[in-house]
């Protein structure tokens, strides 16, 4: 295989638990950008955050938000939900009653209550969304078990959901997803998916891990990523990816 394009996922995956990246890790990255490949990331986290670990990962490419935000060569291309669809799948939800809801926008994030490590905009007017703001992504969290037990009831025309890590249920439009920043991001470029590496743990990892030449699960993924993936590198704390590429460049 012919290997032009890495995209890693960031938390679970690139990030150890403590959300950390290693010398090690850096170490092998770097040697991968010094044979010529370019280094993607396709995150859930919003751009301001990706952009805080590209200052030591420096990726070419970054597709964050799942996909609703994609910035790579000076570019930048978003896919936002529209306000009316984005209302209604929130009402929807705030009818279960006691939910951490956020949302993620262009201008940042805005949330019905305060946690200190996202220092969101602390917003009371769900399901209304604020004035002017372009909607990215619902985050919505419960202890109620109706929240994730059918969440497709929520859902209006034009989006979709996933589940992360097992409890946060996440509305984009289906526009914005990781393959499809990915998509864009190698178009951009000219480089073909089978020229690619997919590194992953998490549901919106399965299709870039199965569309991708090679599709990689860290060991700690979820069960569903583990079935389609090509190989297993080891989990996301003992630097699985690191590992993983170097045995895949040394055989380059």
């Amino acid at each position: 295989m012919r290997v032009q394009v890495i995209v890693t996922d960031l938390d679970r995956t690139l990030l150890r638990t403590d959300k950390s990246i290693s010398d090690h890790t850096l170490r092998v990255w770097e040697k991968c950008r010094e044979r010529g490949i370019k280094l993607f990331a396709a995150s859930a986290r919003p751009m301001r955050d990706v952009l805080e670990f590209g200052r030591k990962v420096h990726f070419d490419g970054v597709a964050a938000t799942n996909g609703a935000v994609v910035a790579f060569e000076g570019e930048k291309l978003e896919y936002g939900m529209g306000r009316a669809e984005c209302e209604a799948v929130l009402e929807k939800i705030a009818e279960l009653g006691d939910v951490f809801i956020s949302l993620e926008t262009d201008v940042g994030l805005f949330s019905n209550r305060d946690i200190p490590q996202w220092k969101p905009t602390v917003y009371g007017g769900f399901p209304k969304i604020p004035e002017g703001v372009l909607p990215y992504k619902i985050i919505a969290s419960s202890d109620n078990p109706m929240l994730y037990a059918e969440p497709g009831r929520f859902l209006t025309e034009g989006v979709y959901h996933t589940v992360a890590d097992g409890k946060l249920l996440q509305v984009m439009s289906q526009n914005a997803t990781k393959w499809k920043g990915v998509e864009h991001m190698l178009s951009r470029y000219g480089i073909p998916p089978e020229n690619t590496v997919y590194f992953g743990d998490d549901n919106d990892d399965i299709d870039p891990i199965k569309n991708c030449g090679l599709g990689v699960a860290v060991a700690n993924a979820i069960p569903e990523v583990l079935s389609v993936a090509d190989r297993v590198a080891p989990s996301n704390d003992s630097d699985g990816v690191a590992m993983f590429l170097e045995e895949l460049i040394g055989q380059a």
